[in-house]
């Protein structure tokens, strides 16, 4: 084992995340990539050994552990080659129900969450002309009676043809009529095995990575009022840790796969032989390889900062953000070394780099720009006046 290897945070979790993931090697993913299918056998066995449920208390079935532990569950899936994409919303989107449902809603749905019988997995934020402007989102959701009627669309909507629960923001008052832009927004707890076709259409996007990622039209869907997760006209602030989370949690993939491309880079720079050694006795190969461990080393230690931020109670919103942004382009650096250094090869399917450069490619722009960080990191931190 080697010092890097020794001196990892939740050793016994990482361990078991690898023996999971050593049952689902490239070929499982390319498959899944060429039908553009979803990986529901290595979801379910992550659900099943309860890898998804980690941060749900133990009171309702869970590991009960923090969000450090969560990053290390799922670093250990993308350095292993694997996706968490497909699941990671588990994690995260389930907060928002933890925090601000009511007893009887967590009573109601966690155990099933955290046993694997029911997927939280869709998380209904962005719309097409609101992108991440939250507050000017226009999904209307109108009270009559005991239900909620919701009206609107929303866009780059993940895994939602695979949950069958959806976490979803709509105004239930006009932004014109409220006193501030985040008031007047609310959370309501969707239920997709009964709204599918009965008010919500799903539409699938084809994009350059099998993400599973959807377009949602909703048409008088109507939600019981049971169902609104906290206040009405409250909703703005309760999704606000869950983002921090998810911006965390992705981080931590991102290492993983920065990982990834320096684990094979190193491995395959070792072995090749051009002009009668090999390429990794030249330094326009070993330093781009070092470089990369460099930048995700260093992006690391703010993923971990960030996470026991977020475990000691704090909303730690630019510690989020900053982590996000500089593992997610630690990851593209490495992926980038990582196919230059197999050269051709690195374009082979079969050997999952070309797949694993796709899907880390994303988190330059999703769950949240690199611009917006810039942005927020100006702002909040440097006191320089909004561009918006």
């Amino acid at each position: 084992m080697s010092i890097a290897q020794t001196e990892e945070t939740f050793p016994d979790i990482r361990e078991g995340v690898r023996r999971l993931c050593a049952r689902f090697p490239g070929p499982y993913w390319q498959a899944l990539d060429a039908d553009r299918r979803y990986p529901t056998e290595f979801v379910t066995t992550l659900a099943n050994e309860g890898w998804l449920s980690v941060l749900i208390p133990e009171a309702y079935g869970g590991s009960g552990l923090g969000l450090a532990a969560a990053t290390a569950v799922l670093e250990e899936i993308h350095r292993s080659g694997c996706n968490g994409g497909a699941a990671h919303a588990q994690m995260y989107t389930m907060g928002t129900l933890l925090r601000h449902g009511s007893e009887g809603q967590k009573a109601k749905y966690l155990p099933k969450i955290a046993a694997g019988e029911l997927r939280l997995q869709a998380f209904g934020v962005t719309e097409p002309t609101s992108g991440t402007d939250t507050t000017r989102i226009r999904t209307f959701a109108r009270r009559e009676g005991d239900h909620f009627v919701v009206n609107g669309q929303k866009i780059w909507i993940s895994r939602a043809e695979h949950s069958d629960l959806m976490v979803l923001l709509v105004r239930t008052t006009p932004r014109e009529d409220c006193a501030k832009p985040t008031d007047g927004i609310s959370v309501l707890l969707v239920d997709m095995r009964d709204a599918v076709g009965n008010g919500l259409s799903i539409r699938p996007i084809r994009t350059m990575l099998n993400h599973a990622t959807t377009e949602l039209f909703f048409d008088n869907l109507r939600v019981p009022v049971e169902n609104l997760i906290g206040e009405e006209g409250k909703g703005f602030r309760y999704i606000l840790s869950g983002m921090n989370a998810e911006r965390i949690l992705i981080a931590s993939e991102c290492i993983g796969d920065a990982r990834f491309f320096i684990d094979r880079a190193s491995a395959y720079a070792k072995d090749r032989q051009v002009f009668g050694r090999a390429i990794g006795q030249n330094q326009g190969v070993q330093f781009p390889i070092a470089r990369a461990h460099v930048q995700m080393t260093a992006a690391a230690a703010v993923v971990e900062k960030a996470a026991a931020l977020f475990d000691s109670g704090v909303q730690p919103g630019t510690e989020a953000n900053m982590a996000k942004m500089l593992a997610s382009e630690a990851s593209w650096f490495a992926a980038d070394m990582c196919v230059q250094t197999h050269g051709g090869f690195g374009f082979a399917e079969e050997y999952d780099i070309e797949r694993k450069f796709r899907e880390t490619r994303l988190y330059q722009v999703a769950p949240i720009s690199t611009n917006l960080i810039l942005s927020h990191v100006a702002t909040h931190v440097l006191g320089l006046p909004k561009s918006f």
